[in-house]
């Protein structure tokens, strides 16, 4: 059975740099159509927390790359 994770994203503390969404293997990354309340499109997972499909592993290279530690890795 393949490990699964998924991730929390702090969208005020991100600005929407997008290097979390070139870290990720999975895909599971994008830049939300919204503002926070910097004005930044934030990073936003894709995936449903509770779903069986997800694809995330919780491999943590989306939260090592993040400069503004918004990232927030689970695993299981």
């Amino acid at each position: 059975m393949k490990k699964k994770g998924f991730i929390r994203i702090n969208r005020e503390l991100c600005k929407g740099c997008g290097l979390c969404i070139v870290a990720c293997l999975k895909g599971s990354i994008r830049i939300s159509n919204k503002l926070n309340i910097k004005g930044y499109h934030p990073a936003e997972y894709t995936e449903k927390e509770k779903s069986k499909n997800r694809k995330c592993t919780g491999c943590s290279l989306c939260a090592i790359t993040c400069p503004d530690i918004a990232i927030e890795v689970f695993r299981g």
